[in-house]
């Protein structure tokens, strides 16, 4: 499909598309974005995490939940969060006995290397398989079988969670950074609403779009600010037209009839 292809139609309906990758959980600034702009469908795009910026490149999607880095000569992108990572064994296996382990730790197991991987070594731990698997969950179905353990972020052994499997977190592995991305070229009015949403802003903030006020509104606050500048009765023609004082008398004393 060809950006042009994916792209909507000007005179489309309004919408907005957000991509997210395996392991991140839109579904609160899901909530609040159907709170806010309900007049706006969001449709959620789940998507590999290495296929989320060439997506996103093409126009099939407005906007994405992704792991860093993106290419920021591309995109714009907020970063969100950071990751713990952990390490994902059997239930029996050595490392469960600790709250917390280091890389060091692994050294005698076999750590599998997916193709998916989404973190950032300079060194993988370990000892390496004959064979990377193709993906995480095929990664996890190894360790399952007793043949290697996995280190991933802590959001993706929870996505792939099993009875016979557990997980402790790693001090010094590397982490994921997940943020919010963006074509620069394409910052549309929605990616704006969406961009404050996931800042937490509110609904009236000062940096966020809000709407202007209807026509009916803006005549109402015009006439009421005519009320309350219209003067009150007997004010506003001086202090003494045609001469009269405060009392209704005239100045002076009053003449003696002869």
């Amino acid at each position: 499909m060809t950006g042009s292809d994916a792209s909507p139609s000007p005179d489309a309906a309004p919408s907005f598309r957000l991509a997210y990758v395996p392991g991140v959980m839109p579904d609160k600034w899901v909530r609040i974005w159907n709170e806010r702009v309900p007049e706006v469908p969001l449709t959620l795009l789940p998507v590999p995490a290495a296929d989320a910026c060439p997506l996103l490149a093409d126009g099939g999607a407005d906007a994405g939940l992704v792991r860093l880095p993106v290419d920021r000569t591309v995109f714009s992108a907020i970063p969100l969060y950071t990751e713990t990572t952990a390490v994902v064994v059997p239930r029996d296996h050595l490392v469960t006995a600790a709250d917390e382990v280091s890389v060091g730790d692994l050294a005698d197991d076999i750590v599998l290397h997916p193709l998916d991987d989404v973190l950032d070594w300079e060194r993988l731990p370990g000892r390496p398989a004959l064979e990377r698997p193709a993906t995480t969950a095929d990664a996890v179905e190894l360790v399952a079988a007793g043949i290697g353990v996995l280190v991933v972020p802590l959001s993706l052994a929870r996505l792939h969670h099993r009875k016979d499997l557990t997980h402790r977190p790693v001090e010094d592995a590397p982490e994921s950074r997940v943020a919010l991305a963006w074509p620069e070229a394409a910052t549309t009015d929605q990616v704006e609403d969406f961009i404050g949403i996931v800042r937490g802003r509110t609904v009236n903030s000062t940096r966020g779009r809000r709407p202007a006020p209807s026509e009916p509104e803006r005549t109402r606050t015009g006439a009421a600010g005519a009320k309350q500048r219209k003067p009150a009765a007997g004010k506003g023609r001086g202090r003494d037209s045609g001469g009269a004082s405060k009392s209704g008398g005239r100045r002076g004393r009053p003449r003696r009839r002869s």
